[in-house]
């Protein structure tokens, strides 16, 4: 069993390529994995913009599967002359029509090479920017026009929870065997919620932010202290150097921890965001202390907040494990603070390598082939859902 994904959701375009190989558990080894970044496109705008983002995947994405493809050796080239039958190139020319070039890109493609080895292709649908989404759905409704693979569309905050149950061993993956019941805590640049798991690829939604997702709330604050996009790193960056320099935050810039004892799940970075601007004001200067002070309190509100809510989750659920996936947790402070808390209370915590915590095609092959092995049945016609929860998936 081979499967090619698609990830498109926001502003990497990814491609990866995984086969599954022998035994009881759920193991595979990565024949591809390609990751095109737009970051230095949107920094200018202080975050990712959407129909940027759609043309720039529009623009790389047949290549990216090109070269994934002859990574993963599966790629031949005809040896003579081919040209689409003219109802599948009008086919394809109506899937495409709305992204540029695109259509001509994948003319090429299909023309000049052989249907490879490729058993399924798992497509990220939802949730993410709707333009950008649209970019995977219609290459991989392409690839599956032309070449007949059936697709599999996969919810990118599954992917991020599954990416995070996947332990490497010498170059194969292998599921994790969890301990259920467990809950799961997404936290990236548009989301931010709290997972209850009774059993593997059963989801509900228990807690979630009313406002702002806390990479959002990172990226709003790095802008106010005039640190490039993403600042979520940037922000963290300054943080830990204001630790190692054993900065003591002045009374005037410390910062509420909101919603903390509010009894419920639910979280809120908004007011947050506006109190860092409110201290802010009142310095006509923000110098360089200034700016690790904020930083070093910021990360620590935010992390105070995580650590009490999934505190209150496990118990709540009786949580064995914690499952923690999404951008931000790339973030070492959290990290950290969750490690601590997993030790302090008796339950097991899984977090993903560092270069699966941010949106990758990996995560998404890898959710492919669980649909398949639960024996999940293929779509011929996908549709983009920007906002498609994780429980309904």
């Amino acid at each position: 069993m081979i499967i090619l994904s698609i990830e498109t959701s926001c502003d990497e375009t990814a491609v990866s390529i995984i086969k599954r190989t022998r035994g009881k558990n759920m193991r595979f080894e990565v024949l591809s994995n390609k990751i095109l970044s737009q970051i230095d496109l949107h920094t200018k705008y202080g975050g990712v913009f959407p129909m940027l983002a759609k043309r720039e995947h529009a623009k790389a994405l047949t290549q990216l599967i090109a070269e994934a493809l002859n990574e993963a050796d599966l790629l031949v080239e005809r040896a003579n002359a081919y040209h689409l039958p003219m109802s599948e190139k009008n086919k394809l020319k109506k899937i495409l029509e709305r992204e540029g070039d695109m259509f001509e890109a994948m003319l090429v493609m299909f023309e000049g090479i052989q249907k490879p080895a490729i058993d399924a292709i798992a497509i990220t649908t939802g949730p993410g920017l709707e333009p950008a989404l649209w970019v995977g759905v219609v290459g991989a409704m392409a690839l599956n026009t032309v070449w007949g693979i059936p697709l599999y569309p996969i919810n990118h905050m599954e992917g991020h929870i599954i990416a995070s149950m996947l332990h490497n061993d010498d170059g194969l993956y292998e599921l994790a065997p969890v301990e259920y019941p467990a809950c799961a805590l997404l936290i990236s640049g548009g989301h931010t919620e709290i997972v209850r798991m009774p059993k593997l690829r059963s989801y509900h939604v228990i807690g979630n932010t009313r406002d702002d997702a806390v990479g959002e709330a990172f990226d709003k604050v790095a802008r106010m202290l005039s640190l490039p996009y993403p600042g979520g790193p940037q922000i963290s960056a300054l943080a830990e150097k204001a630790r190692n320099e054993s900065i003591t935050v002045s009374e005037e810039l410390r910062l509420p921890r909101p919603m903390i004892n509010s009894g419920d799940l639910f979280l809120s970075f908004s007011g947050l965001k506006t109190a860092v601007l409110t201290r802010l004001k009142k310095h006509e200067t923000i110098t360089d202390e200034i700016k690790k002070m904020v930083s070093l309190e910021f990360e620590n509100s935010v992390t105070d907040v995580l650590v009490a809510k999934i505190k209150q989750a496990i118990y709540e659920t009786r949580a064995k494990t914690l499952i923690v996936g999404g951008g931000v947790s790339a973030n070492t402070h959290i990290r950290k603070a969750l490690k601590e808390l997993s030790e302090s209370e008796g339950f097991t915590l899984y977090v993903p390598e560092k270069d699966l915590s941010t949106d990758n095609g990996l995560m998404i092959a890898a959710t492919g082939l669980l649909h398949i092995e639960y024996e999940k049945k293929p779509r011929v016609k996908l549709e983009a859902d920007g906002a498609w929860s994780v429980a309904d998936c």
